[in-house]
Order: C-alpha cells, then structure tokens, then sequence
C-alpha cells in the first residue's frame, strides 16, 4: 500500500541590505486531507541570529535544523560554513539522505537554499523559496521587490499570502521572523 504523499509549506525568504526575513504557511496536507493549520516552520537558531524554515517533512526538517544549529555552535556562528557542512553531511551520510526535506537559511550576511542533493545556493536578488507553493511566492516576491518599494517583511506578507490564494496546499496561518531593522 502506497501512503499518500505529505505536502507541505511555502518557505520565503527576502533580503535587503542586512534585513532579512523567512516567512511561511502553517498548512500541512496528507494527500487531499489538510492535517494541520498552524504548523511552525521558521524558527530562529544560532543564539537567535539565524533565521531557518523547512519544507517537506516535519520531522526531517527538525532534525535539519537542529544538525544546522549544532553545527553553527561548532564553528562559532559562522552560517556559510556550517550549510556548507550540513550539505556534505547530508549527501554522505546513509542516514540523512534519505530526509526529505528542504531549507532556506539567513543570517544578516548570506542568505540560502539547502537540499540534501548538497546544494548550498545564494540567491542572486536576495529573494529564494521553497515548497509547494515556492514558485508562487518566489514570482509574487520578485514582482514586489523590483517594483514596489515594500519592506522585507510586507513582501513576505504578501507574496505569501498571493501563494496561498494559488496553491492548495498552501494557507495564510503565517509565521514570519526577522533580522535587521523593521
């Protein structure tokens, strides 16, 4: 028997200057059941100075994140090397390979996509997601970014929002977090 595939989350992130901010949906789906509204996606790690959200999997997605913050405590805050350690952890190890799931990370500095193929990715105009609904807000971000003067946080907002009136496994429950000046 085939279990139906879990769905869940749009995980956004926007840069400017050295403000950044991670929003996501609380939706989490079970094939065509929603399961959950109000799940925690984004949390903040590294003594509160880096922001993460995850995509896919619950559980794998807390382990994730968890590696992530030890890791950043191991090399003393510094998130450029601990994603890229993450991502040759989680492409090497036999256990972790098989996590499914997906995570964009920020700090004041850098801003990235982690994925367990050991993709570390910058994006190019400071504006990533993941997820379900990714494309969506990913496309609604990047329309605000170059033509409205929004803040970080009213792009997230919004983007997200644009996302869950679009994809179904996507809701307006939002958790969003913030570095940098509001």
């Amino acid at each position: 028997m085939t279990l139906p595939k879990i769905r869940s989350t749009t995980v956004l992130a926007v840069r400017r200057g050295d403000n950044v901010v991670i929003g996501a949906d609380g939706q989490v789906s079970f094939g065509n059941t929603i399961m959950k509204a109000t799940a925690k996606k984004v949390r903040r790690i590294g003594d509160d100075k880096v922001l993460v959200g995850f995509a896919g999997s619950a559980a794998d997605g807390m382990t994730l994140v968890d590696r992530l913050d030890t890791k950043l405590r191991e090399l003393r805050g510094n998130l450029r090397r601990a994603a890229v350690e993450l991502a040759k952890d989680w492409r090497s190890d036999r256990a972790l390979r098989k996590l499914e799931a997906m995570l964009v990370v920020a700090d004041r500095e850098v801003l990235y996509v982690v994925s367990g193929a050991g993709d570390v990715i910058e994006p190019d105009d400071g504006v990533c997601a993941i997820g379900s609904g990714g494309p969506y807000a990913l496309a609604a971000a990047r329309a605000l970014v170059q033509k409205t003067t929004l803040s970080p946080r009213e792009t997230v907002e919004t983007a997200l929002g644009i996302a869950g009136d679009i994809c179904v496994f996507t809701n307006r429950n939002l958790v969003i977090e913030e570095l940098g000046h509001a």
